[in-house]
């Protein structure tokens, strides 16, 4: 019985796959965050806001964009990125409070 016929090795690959894919994504948010830790601690030595809206508008359209060419849901994408940034303003705001 091959896999398009066994509708539970299909099941079992595709979940593979997905695993694979969950797995890069929480190493390439470890990755993304070290640079933005990297970010928050020049902030902070510098005195620069934790937020830069003009950055975050201009990520924003750029991530939209890059969804519709992924085919994917713009509106989900500005929805992580919003989540992300909320947490990367926390972890600068922490980086300048510990100044």
């Amino acid at each position: 019985m091959t896999d398009a016929e066994d509708p539970s090795r299909t099941l079992q690959r595709l979940r593979s796959s997905i695993d694979n894919v969950d797995a890069a994504l929480i190493f390439l948010l470890a990755e993304r965050f070290k640079c933005t830790k990297q970010v928050g601690v020049l902030k902070a030595e510098h005195g620069m806001p934790a937020s830069d809206p003009t950055r975050e508008e201009q990520q924003t359209a750029r991530l939209r964009r890059l969804a519709e060419e992924a085919d994917l849901d713009p509106a989900f994408a500005e929805k992580w990125f919003n989540f992300v940034v909320a947490e990367v303003i926390q972890h600068h705001t922490a980086a300048a409070d510990a100044r």
